[in-house]
Formats: structure tokens, sequence, C-alpha cells
């Protein structure tokens, strides 16, 4: 089975006083529904908005638009709001980049930087959410459609491919590979257009191909631009092609000749954006990247577009990305959250130029004449005023450099005769005419937007963030509980930041995104579960009895409350499920029995404690779990660490964790209290943390039983042996029967060689049991992890059809992840990891997850299941810290080892109250482990921690101490020093050497040196003291 894509986990935070209505980041999308008076927005922010505009605004422009008022009166006036807020969709977890309406202007269609391009259908009788049509492998860039009575719309990305999308849900009707020629990389789609015979593309490598729709080929190409081709528009004939570059031009080509016909260039910087409402672009906007706004008239020129007109009609402070056009309106969407919308200007035959400005007549006449056939709206009623005003001479903008008109006017206003006697493409920069002013200084309206986050910082303890929104204000935010903690108003981020930043290193568990204007945390499953945070540092919301120096694991946290429904809905899958197992257990065992017993005895669980069969809730807690801790071992420069320093453990059951706590006295037996393991589906329960006591480690001591630890081995081995001979698999059985050995091992091989034969005829069916479960495969998802249930529930009904079918699923308990109310509307996403980023495989809210339960289990990364349902994260090996440790100025016992080596290591999350039980383990070992007295000191109360020459606090972590107190990479040197509380005396014949005085100690003390090496471990010292 194929192995599934990288998954990872994100939720969305909600924004303080976050409400519908308003893009929070800059708008790149807009389209205009003329039969609606319906305005459609697509923000950075993922956002699409839906605004109800007057029908004044867009009416048919006639006459009297093209009067400017210039009065100061006018200027200064503040615009009538008519645009109103009528609904809005979040589609997208990224940028969206284009939007289209089709299917009657019932359909929008976004493409965006998720990878994703989804339909809305907004008048709908039941307002679905966007449903996804199709998704590329990077960024979609732009989306188009042919008409509005089609099924389909194209789609262009940085995949280089354009891809066509039925819009009914039927997914990929065609894929077009535009890679480069030369360049593959430059093949990426920037703009597109496409009607019924024709689809252009354009992009960095600055060449338009035309292809076919129907059948994907490629028609021909044009080659003339010089940069990124940002924007196309085609003829509703599909024999004329209009592109607009950041070369500074707009560039009109035949289809049916295959060239240039005129190069455009009354922009001045980067043309972003084309917009016409005409089908044959006789009238058409444009804008470019210095915010200029202009609407080009080339209507009755007979094919000579130099004899056009061109205005500046607005002015914007940022790169207007898009334009669109109805009416008498012109609306402008930039890296502002807000839009604006213009007056537009008719540019028929009564508009009023300056003399020197006026063009030819015969091409006067003819736009008259067409302006009479095109406009389709009503004529102004007889005897309404009529005012005109002259269009200012700076807002008439030179189409093309090969174009006689306009003539420049001299400082005198006569008329300049220059223009005619200029040679090729010479440009006039006659600087009474240079500077462009344009006609519209403010805009008609501003649809305002809402403030978005721009900009953040991960505080030290990763649990906190501070964001900065666009209106200035510095928030400080808690991850683990989703909401906000404080507002520090409008300051500088990085003059908050100490103010609220804690000495702390933490394992990096998440990575923070704000670019779509929320505040948004991304999971990875190589790294969420690396960072813990002790719980006695943590403010929970109610209180929980936890364990000492116990740890939280953040990842597992999060996830366990971002998902609590789903957990509460899996639960009640499971009773049913199981409920139905045993019914039909009872029905056989009924149907068998001949003669039924008046009693049944089912053997008790295994600890030998008899409990009721129970279901754990997500909610309720019933038994503590195991909190692991740490140990400290030597540390060997140049080789491993002993393998049984670190044990890997399994999530316990409700039965084990009850049982665990039975027995809570301290015992040289236990599991180590701080054993320093991350649970795993796979890993033994069996297995325990041992560390060997440095000094005595080579020492063999006696046993109970009176033996020695070498004869102990010895039995060890044979047992080791004899294990091996009945579990050995079918391979090492076929080669012990073909191989002989020496010595004692010899003899035994013929004493067992009898007993061995039989087996060997069991061999095919052990293999035949074998290979049957390995045919068995499992989904590599969150139901497989249902699967794998539902398969132990009939292995035990196949095994023990008289027993009770008990749950398997164990989520954590409060005790190891304390109670969250995260609020209702946090975002949960899951996403797969593509080649050119992360596309969105389910997106819901905390409330709704447990409703999407099924969707979840088919989208949802196994590991995810596997944390949620079996309290199992994925093993990784504890990343650990290598010290040395020093008595003060010789003021105290040394601790040394035989060999002298007294580097050590341990996790790094390791206390230094710790390190200082590990020092007064071995240099003042109490007088009886097994009964200590409960009114002693704690060895934090009578010591201390020095490095570089700096008083550690007792709850410093080794990760925080090296970060930033030892700031290096070699081992740490630490001084321990006591601070006069207690008296701790040296041997009884003290040495000069610190070496020889361990070792004279270990001579003199026998018993307390078999003590400590009995004992090996933190852990246990600090839970005899306890």
């Amino acid at each position: 089975m194929a192995k599934k894509a990288r998954q990872r986990i994100s939720y969305v935070l909600e924004l303080p006083n976050s409400s519908p209505g308003g893009h929070r980041l800059g708008v790149n999308g807009l389209a205009v529904d003329r039969d609606n008076a319906i305005l459609y927005s697509g923000g950075r922010d993922g956002i699409v908005c839906a605004w109800d505009v007057h029908p004044d605004c867009i009416a048919p422009t006639s006459s009297h638009s093209a009067v400017v008022d210039t009065s100061s009166s006018r200027a200064n006036a503040r615009p009538k709001q008519t645009t109103r807020f009528r609904s809005q969709t979040h589609p997208h977890t990224h940028w969206i980049n284009d939007l289209a309406l089709a299917q009657q202007h019932s359909a929008v269609v976004s493409a965006s930087s998720d990878l994703l391009v989804k339909v809305w259908r907004p008048h709908g009788s039941d307002a679905k959410e966007p449903a996804t049509i199709g998704q590329h492998a990077d960024y979609v860039k732009c989306v188009a459609t042919p008409s509005q009575s089609t099924n389909w719309v194209a789609s262009g990305g940085l995949d280089r491919k354009i891809y066509l999308w039925d819009l009914s849900g039927a997914g990929k009707r065609l894929e077009i590979d535009v890679s480069g020629e030369e360049v593959r990389e430059k093949g990426s789609v920037y703009a597109l257009a496409v009607n019924h015979s024709i689809l252009a593309s354009g992009g960095p490598e600055s060449v338009v191909r035309l292809w076919d729709p129907k059948t994907g080929k490629r028609i021909t190409k044009f080659v003339g631009h010089t940069d990124n081709i940002r924007a196309i528009l085609v003829n509703s004939s599909g024999d004329m092609v209009m592109t607009a570059s950041s070369d500074q031009t707009v560039k009109v080509w035949s289809v049916t000749a295959g060239r240039c016909m005129h190069t455009l260039t009354m922009h001045n910087d980067s043309v972003w954006s084309l917009f016409a409402e005409d089908p044959e672009l006789g009238v058409f906007y444009s804008s470019d990247r210095s915010g200029l706004v202009v609407k080009t008239d080339v209507r009755g020129t007979l094919g000579d577009l130099d004899d056009g007109l061109s205005l500046a009609v607005a002015q914007e402070h940022d790169g207007v990305s898009k334009v669109v056009a109805c009416g008498n309106s012109l609306w402008t969407a930039t890296s502002r959250s807000s839009i604006n919308r213009w007056q537009s200007l008719d540019t028929s035959a009564d508009i009023q130029l300056p003399g020197g400005f006026r063009p030819q007549k015969a091409s006067v006449v003819s736009t008259r004449s067409r302006e009479s056939t095109f406009q389709s709206g009503s004529p102004m009623p007889a005897g309404s005023p009529t005012p005109k005003r002259e269009i200012p001479a700076k807002s008439i903008l030179r189409i093309s450099n090969t174009a006689s008109f306009p003539r420049a006017l001299s400082r005198d206003g006569a008329e300049s005769v220059a223009t005619h006697t200029r040679k090729g493409s010479e440009i006039i920069t006659d600087p009474a005419v240079s500077v462009v002013e344009p006609i519209h200084h403010l805009p008609e309206e501003t649809i305002e937007g809402q403030f978005g986050l721009v900009k953040h910082r991960l505080l030290n303890d990763r649990r906190r963030v501070l964001t900065l929104d666009t209106a200035g204000d510095v928030v400080l935010w808690d991850l683990i509980k989703c909401k906000p903690i404080k507002s520090f108003g409008k300051r500088h981020l990085e003059d908050v930041e100490p103010e609220v930043n804690t000495l702390e290193a933490v394992a990096p568990w998440c990575s923070i995104d704000t670019s779509s204007g929320n505040l948004t945390v991304v999971l990875e499953p190589f790294n969420c579960f690396d960072a813990e945070a002790y719980a006695d540092e943590l403010t929970l919301e109610e209180p929980v009895e936890f364990r000492e120096d116990q740890r939280i694991n953040l990842g597992k946290w999060i996830l366990r409350y971002l998902f609590a429904n789903l957990i509460d809905e899996e639960i009640r899958r499971d009773e049913a499920h199981r409920h139905k197992l045993n019914e039909v257990s009872q029905q056989r065992a009924a149907v068998g029995r001949v003669n039924p017993g008046l009693s049944i005895s089912i053997p008790p669980p295994p600890g030998g404690i008899d409990s009721q069969v129970a279901t754990p809730r997500a909610n309720g807690s019933r038994f503590p779990p195991a909190t692991p801790g740490f140990a400290i071992g030597l540390a060997t420069p140049g080789s491993p660490m002993w393998p049984g320093a670190e044990a890997v453990g399994t999530p316990l059951s409700p039965l084990d964790r009850f049982s665990s706590q039975v027995s809570n006295k301290p015992s040289a037996e236990r599991v180590d209290y701080f054993s320093d393991d991350i649970n795993s589906p796979d890993a033994d329960t069996n297995k325990t943390a041992q560390t060997p006591a440095p000094v005595a480690e080579s020492r063999p001591s006696e046993d109970k039983a009176g033996k020695t630890s070498t004869e102990n081995g010895k039995e060890k081995d044979k047992e080791k042996d004899k294990d091996k001979e009945v579990k050995s698999p079918t391979f090492g059985k076929k080669f012990r029967m073909n191989m002989s050995f020496g010595g004692k091992k010899l003899g035994r091989s013929a004493s067992v060689a009898v007993a061995d034969k039989p087996v060997v005829v069991d061999e095919k069916a052990e293999e035949s049991e074998s290979s049957s479960n390995h045919e068995k495969e499992f989904a590599d998802s969150f139901h497989g992890v249902i699967q794998k249930i539902h398969n132990e529930y009939e292995k035990q009904l196949t095994e023990n059809p008289d027993m009770v079918v008990e749950t398997r699923i164990c989520p954590s308990l409060p005790n190891d992840t304390p109670v969250l109310k995260l609020p209702k509307g946090t975002k949960v996403i899951i996403q797969e990891e593509t080649s050119g980023g992360s596309a969105e495989l389910y997106r819901g809210t905390v409330e709704s997850v447990g409703a999407d339960v099924d969707i979840i289990e088919q989208k949802g990364p196994q590991w995810l299941g596997e944390v949620l349902l079996l309290n199992a994260i994925p093993p990784k090996d504890p990343v650990k810290v290598s010290f040395v440790l020093y008595p003060w100025q010789d003021t105290l016992p040394a601790i040394t080892v035989a060999d002298g080596n007294n580097r050590l290591n341990a996790n790094r999350m390791l206390r230094v109250k710790k390190i200082l039980a590990y020092v007064a383990e071995r240099i003042d070992p109490p007088a009886d482990p097994e009964n200590p007295d409960p009114d002693a000191m704690k060895p934090e109360e009578y010591l201390e921690l020095y490095c570089n020459e700096q008083l550690l606090p007792n709850t410093m972590s080794l990760a925080t101490l090296r970060a930033h107190v030892w700031k290096g990479g070699n081992d740490i040197v630490l001084h321990y020093k006591a601070n006069g509380k207690k008296e701790i005396l040296f041997p009884s014949a003290p040495s000069p050497s610190g070496t020889d005085g361990g070792q004279r100690q270990s001579q003199e003390s026998p018993s307390q040196a078999g003590t400590a090496a009995g004992q090996g471990q933190i852990g246990q010292a600090v839970a005899a003291a306890a």
C-alpha cells in the first residue's frame, strides 16, 4: 500500500472583536454581477465577500459622466456610502489570487495559493460552503471563464499547468502543460484569458501562448514582451489578444496575422491589470504598480490605435492589483484591506477636451456614430442640465510612442509642432505636461476593511506569541488556550517583547503563520511532540492533582482538546460496536451450550485487580497516568549510552494505569519514575529504565538469595537461551538444526534435538499464520487505527469467545492533559504536503469535528488517530545534554568513578533540583534508604548549583541552562556548593586526590556503595525520600 504524503494539523485562532464584513489584508480579486448589482472581492485573508451595490453606480455611462467638477467643495466633500455588506465565505487558507463569475453569475470561482480552485454559489436556496472543483500542485494564480453559458472554467498556476475544471464537480476536463521551452521554471502561468475558440496564457517567460481549449494543442505563440506577462484579454471573435506586462507596455496582437499590431505605452510602470466590458475591447481599463488607473478608448480609430484616447482616471496610494468597471463606476483593489469606488468617464464624442488635444474630425465623427450603437442606456431626459467641463490637459496620456495625438502644448498655450517632426521613437518630455494629474483625486466611496495580523514574535516558552496588526496594535496570545491574553495598544513589537519574555529554552513544536491576516498554528508530525512543560509552571482553569515534576506534552495537550468532540463520538461508536460483538458472542454461546452452567468463572485481568469493564470518557478522570521522568547516566566520550538508561514505554490502558498506582511506595523493583521515554504503540510495557551507579557499577553485589551478580547473570543467560529456543523465528530454528556448537551448548543441543523435531512439523502452520496476518493491511489513515482496534476485538473473540470484549480506546486523561475549554469557533485544518506547498484535506471547527468524524477518518493521518485514541505518540529518541560536576573549590567531596570519568548526561528537561538530588545521593546518602526520614532536609535546601559563577534556580532545566547561562556547545561545567544549613562530612580518611577519596569511601563504606549501586537512579532516591 502506497504511503501517504506527510500531513499536518493547523488551527486558526479567532481574532478579538472579529465580525463579518470586510477583508483583513489586501484585495487581489474583483468581479461585478451587473444583473444582481453585486460586487465580489477576494482577499489575501482567504475570504470572499459579496457587496450590494447601489443601482445608480452600475447604470450605463451617459454624457453627464464626462462632467468634471474640480471645485474645492466637491473635492473635500465626504462621499456618500452606497455599498452595503451582503455576505461572505472563507473558502481558502491562503491568499485568493483571482475571481471569476460563471453560470449566469450564479457561481463565484476563486483561485488561491492554497493550491485549490473552489466554487461558491451564494444564490442557492441552501447556502452551502464553497466546494473544491480542482487542485494544482503549486499556487493557483489566475482563473477565467469563456462565457456565462459554459459549464467549465480554466485555471493556471505556478506548477506550469492549465486545467479546465467542470463546475458541477466532475473534475478535470483538460490538462495543458505550459512548461517553458528554454527554462522550464519560467512556464508558470500568471495570466489567462479564454473564449470558445482560443485560450491565451502568459507568465515569466514573456511569451504569449495560444491553445485550443477543446484539444489542448498549441495554436501559436507571440514573442515581443521583455518581462512577466500579468494580464490578458481576448475579444469575442477570438482574432485579437491584448496583453499587459511588467515591461510597462500593453500590446495588441492579431491572431490571424500572427504578430503584434500595436504597443501602447501610456504607463510608466509595471502594468498589473486589464479589464474591458466591451467584447471587442474598444474601451478598456488598465492599472499599474504606481497606482495609476487609465481608461483607453480606441473606438472609431479604424485600426490605428495611435488615434485613441487615454485618460488618467484615478491615482491610488498603492499598486492596483485589480480593476473592474460597470456602468459609470470602477473599483480598484490594492494591498490595503479597503476597496475604492471611482466615478468613470464617458469618452464619447461629446467629451470636452482642450483645444490642442482634440483628435481628428474623422475619428470624432466615427466615435460619435459608434457610441450611439454601443451604449444601450437610455438618453438623458430633455431639459436636464448638461454642464460640461474640460478634461485637464495633464490627465491626457500619450497612448504610444508613435502617436501623433495628443499634440503637446507649450507654456503659453500654443500648439507645438515638435511632435510632428521628432525622429523614430523619440519621447517628448515637455516640462509643461510631463507630470500626470489624475481626473479624480478622491474616490466616490471607500468600502472599509478590517485589521489583520502582519507580524508576530514567538516567545521563549513557545506557548505565547506577540502579534502586530495593520492598525499598529500589539496583542499577546496563548497558543494552548487559543485566546488573547493582553492588548498593549499601539506600540512597537520590539519594545513589548522584553517585557513579557521569559528565560526559557523549549524545543520547537509548532510554527506560526500570519500570511492570511490570522494567527495560524501549524503542527508537523516530526516535531509537534518534542516540547514539554512542567505542570507546576502552568496556569490551569481547573485544579488538577499532579505528581512531582510531572511534565505535559504541549502537542498532545492541544490536539487532545482540538478534537475532543471527535474522541467522544469515536467512544460512542466503539461502545456500539462492542455491544454488537458481545451480543453475537452471547448468542453463539447460548446456541452451542447444551447444559448451561449456573455460573461462569471469568479469569481476573492482568495485575490481579478485579475491575468492571468501563469505557474511558473523553473528559473524565479515573486512573492517574504514569509520568515519564529522567535518569542521569554516565556519558563516555565516543561510545553510545548504555541502552538500559532509557526505556521506551507504551501507553497504559485504564486498567494498567490503575494497577501502576496501587503500589505507590518507593521500591527498587518499580519502574523508574523519571524515565525519559516517549510512549509508543509498539513498545514493550515491561521494560524499565535502569542506570548503574557510577562508583560501584563494576562491583559484584550480593542479592537477596546470596548469589553474586555474576552468577545471576549466568542464570539470566541460560533463561535467555531457553527463550530463544522457544521463541526464535523460523529462520533461527532451521539454522540451529544444521549447525553445531562447542562447549556446553553442544550438549544442550543434543539433549533438546528430539524436542525440536516435532516443532519443525508445525513450522508451516506458523508460517501460514504469520503470512495471513501480514496479508491483512490497514489503511494509512485515521481510519486505519479504527481498523486495527476492530481487528483486535475480532482476535479476542476468536481466541476467547466467552470473554467480554473490552475497549481499547484510551485517550489521555485530565491529569496527563489538563482540561482546556477552547473557543468553539477555532478552526481546525488538516493539510497534506505537496511539491508546491500544502493542500487542504479538511477544515472544520472545534465544535464541528465530532459531526465530521467520517471525513476525518478518511482524510486524517494515522499518527493523529494513535495520539487521540491510543494516547501514543510517535517514538523518538530524547535529546540529551552532557555535563560535568565538580565541588566548589573542593569544599565538598568529589563525585568520581573508578576510571576517573565524571562526564554525565541527562534529558534536556532535567531540572537543577534533580541534579542536586543526584549530588546528595553520592556525597550525603541517607543512613537507611529503605526508611527515609520524613523530616530530613531536601537536597535543594542545603545544596546550591553554579554555572559560570552564577547561582542557578532550582526549577531551571538543562536546556535553559545551556541556552542562556552556559551559551556554548561543549559539556556544561557545573559546581555544587553547600549553603551552610547542613554539615556534610568528608570521608573518614581524606585524600588530596578526589578520585582516591572516592575510592577509599567506597572501600570503607561497602554497605553504602552497595545501596547506591542497587538504586542507581535519582528518581528512586527522591521517591525513597518522599
